[in-house]
């Protein structure tokens, strides 16, 4: 037996709206909306708002059609005869249809701008790997040219070689330094050099005519890297300073230094 629930959980009233309902049950649907109000006052709103549809996405037909009718009217212009219209039985079938492809409409238009926006938010996502890719490329080039640059500066005929040893503060210490004139350039390597505490970083100082001038502060995770020439240099020394390095040497640490040629 139909009854007021199983039509709205079943959505029997939609159905019986747009003619998908056979006659018997049709009927059943049509006796239970002349006895129960509130459900005549949603099947009322629910015819409103298909026929609502059906008009905001009607499709203007071709001006060919306009014209025809037109001219159908015209030729019958004199005939007085005036006919009553009945009721047509079928209009509410054809309002189903109307909202039928309404609904048909606004839902694969509803589909579409989800697509759309799924569509926006791959690009968007692409967009962002590319630039995250152009980054970590460019990043990469930048280290390689450096690195090639390093090599080129070990490799150029006229680079001398200097082994730095440590001392009694620092036995273990041992670093390599190339040192070309010509190019003026410094490059150091710090593989064996020890590690030192966050508090600390190694610095390096050229002696020119008794005054220690920076060559920079050396880099924790380098083991190969470019140090500041300075003209004049009679030796290349290391002492232990502050984190971020110093404006003058602390001389009771040094750990080692070399006399250059």
């Amino acid at each position: 037996m139909m009854d007021k629930k199983t039509i709205l959980e079943n959505g029997l009233l939609e159905q019986y709206l747009l003619g998908e309902l056979d006659v018997k049950e049709s009927e059943q649907i049509e006796r239970i909306l002349s006895s129960d109000t509130e459900l005549k006052a949603y099947f009322d709103q629910l015819e409103e708002d298909f026929e609502t549809l059906g008009f905001e996405n009607t499709i203007t037909p071709p001006a060919l059609v306009k014209s025809n009718l037109l001219n159908a009217i015209n030729s019958a212009s004199n005939d007085t005869k005036i006919v009553e219209l009945k009721p047509n039985s079928n209009s509410k079938f054809y309002l189903g249809i109307a909202a039928s492809i309404a609904a048909l409409f606004m839902i694969g238009s509803f589909w579409m701008y989800n697509q759309l926006n799924a569509v926006k938010q791959q690009l968007q996502t692409v967009e962002n790997e590319k630039t995250e890719l152009n980054t970590t490329i460019e990043s990469l080039n930048k280290e390689l040219k450096n690195k090639n640059s390093l090599y080129a500066a070990i490799a150029h005929p006229e680079t001398e070689k200097y082994v730095l040893t440590g001392n009694d503060i620092s036995p273990e210490t041992k670093v390599i330094s190339y040192v070309n004139h010509s190019t003026k350039s410094v490059v150091i390597n710090t593989e064996r050099l020890p590690d030192l505490d966050a508090d600390h970083d190694y610095q390096m100082w050229a002696d020119v005519e008794g005054e220690m001038i920076n060559m920079g502060v050396i880099s924790k995770d380098k083991k190969l890297m470019a140090m500041n020439y300075i003209d004049h240099s009679e030796s290349l020394n290391i002492t232990i300073e502050p984190a971020g390095g110093n404006d003058h040497p602390t001389v009771e640490r040094l750990v080692t230094n070399v006399y250059l040629r």
